[in-house]
């Protein structure tokens, strides 16, 4: 795990104690730190005591095995008794009831919605911050290393997976982290000369206030979580954030295909950052036959977003020309998940707003679409570019009736409510040749744990075919 000097002795609030916040309150500990940590969630809140080494789950957050358990010390619960006595490193107790003075952060998930969560107003002076903030503290006491910090509204986790894919095909120490894969603070640091690729959304460099990315990427800024921000504008300063907090050299690449991003562009270069600045230009045409996890258009970009990123790094043109061609893709994000009775099944789960299911539809002809959820928008405008090539919609969940009117008159559509009656229904009208899409444009929170649970649920459907 990633621990750090900086935190020892000093006293942390945690907020949300699922993956990153769990792994978060381990390294605190093993550095020294004093914790106070709560989740809403009382499974997660008991949870984590095993998770310290003291309690009767061993060593590892959660009882996962992550190492040497912790020095023995005490634990507290507050309906146990009185607050914490001093020397107590590690308490359960909600932040909102307690007096943060003298904290050193109050390390909130990404999920907490700042805008609207009354910790904002109980911390006071006291920084509100995320564990990416806490590996940017850390990173002086790590060996050498560089970080790679990829943001963007769509795309950000395959440019992120295909970045760390080269830099490992190259033989580069690499660890992915972020918004994708394991929690940056639960992982071994790399030894000198590793790369940390970091996806980052725009909640967590909300968080994040010090981390100075030798290369940072941006890819799109379009229309996305604007229950968040203050309109479509705070949004897309809080994604040219990453920017602003790089120093002059290192590298930041930009893709130009939205006028947002287009300025975050110029912002950097008014900036005297011209030298550093790679722009990635919409509509580049290139040979994509021999990757075969990387087709359709919106690939093209991540593609050239990684390139640049790796030729940042130093990484050779052989080699990044070998991570492209054994790229393997991501799941749930146009992956082919069978062929049956000659129809292809694809998964696309993670496209949850309408820019990202625009590229699947273009990638596709005669296509049986599956869409709808937790709508983040009320049209689907972004995906009209691929109307042409839909035989037949299957709406889903709460956005059903919406999406039912929006799509009748262009399509044919199916009100399928439940993802398993949609693919039963697709699965009757589909013929051989044709593809079967899952790509809702929606959250998947109306029906779904989260986007893996929708895709692994349109697996399952599609294994019970007959």
């Amino acid at each position: 795990m990633i621990t750090s000097g900086a935190w020892a002795d000093q006293t942390y609030a945690v907020l949300g104690l699922a993956r990153s916040g769990a792994a978060t309150v381990r390294a605190l500990v093993a550095s020294g730190a004093d914790v106070v940590a709560w989740d809403s969630d009382e499974g997660r809140r008991i949870h984590i005591l095993p998770g310290t080494g003291r309690g009767p789950g061993g060593a590892g957050v959660g009882g996962a095995p992550h190492g040497a358990p912790l020095a023995d010390g005490p634990l507290h619960q507050p309906a146990a008794g009185p607050h914490p006595r001093a020397g107590e490193d590690l308490v359960l107790a909600d932040p909102l009831s307690i007096d943060l003075t003298g904290f050193a952060g109050i390390v909130v998930s990404p999920g907490v919605p700042l805008n609207r969560h009354p910790i904002a107003q109980h911390a006071g002076d006291v920084p509100i911050i995320g564990d990416i903030e806490l590996f940017a503290q850390a990173r002086a006491e790590l060996p050498p290393h560089k970080v790679v910090g990829i943001t963007g509204t769509n795309g950000k986790s395959t440019t992120t997976a295909l970045i760390a894919h080269i830099c490992e095909i190259a033989g580069l120490p690499t660890r992915l982290g972020g918004n994708i894969g394991l929690p940056i603070l639960g992982q071994d640091p790399l030894p000198e000369g590793g790369v940390y690729v970091l996806e980052l959304s725009s909640y967590q460099i909300d968080l994040t206030h010090s981390l100075d990315c030798d290369v940072a990427v941006l890819l799109n800024i379009t229309p996305d979580h604007l229950d968040r921000y203050d309109g479509f504008d705070g949004y897309a300063a809080s994604k040219a954030r990453l920017f602003a907090m790089q120093s002059q050299g290192h590298a930041a690449i930009i893709g130009i295909g939205d006028e947002a991003s287009a300025n975050v562009a110029k912002q950097v270069a008014r900036a005297g950052r011209a030298e550093d600045l790679t722009k990635i230009a919409p509509g580049v045409c290139m040979d994509q036959s021999r990757w075969p996890a990387l087709q359709g258009p919106h690939n093209a970009q991540n593609a050239l977003a990684a390139i640049a990123a790796c030729e940042a790094l130093g990484i050779d043109a052989a080699a990044i020309d070998r991570g492209l061609e054994s790229f393997p893709g991501l799941p749930h994000r146009m992956e082919r998940v069978a062929t049956v009775n000659g129809v292809l099944y694809v998964n696309d789960s993670k496209a949850t707003n309408p820019t990202s299911t625009a590229p699947a539809l273009a990638a596709f002809d005669r296509i049986h679409w599956i869409v709808g959820g937790q709508a983040k928008t009320d049209d689907l405008d972004a995906c009209r570019a691929g109307f042409g090539h839909v035989a037949h919609a299957y709406v889903i969940g709460e956005a059903a009736p919406l999406f039912a009117r929006l799509l009748e008159g262009d399509m044919p559509v199916s009100q399928s409510g439940t993802l398993e009656q949609a693919v039963r229904d697709a699965a009757a009208n589909a013929r051989a040749g044709e593809t079967v899409l899952l790509s809702p444009a929606c959250a998947s929170f109306d029906q779904f744990r989260d986007y893996e649970d929708r895709g692994a649920r349109f697996r399952s459907a599609v294994e019970a075919l007959p």
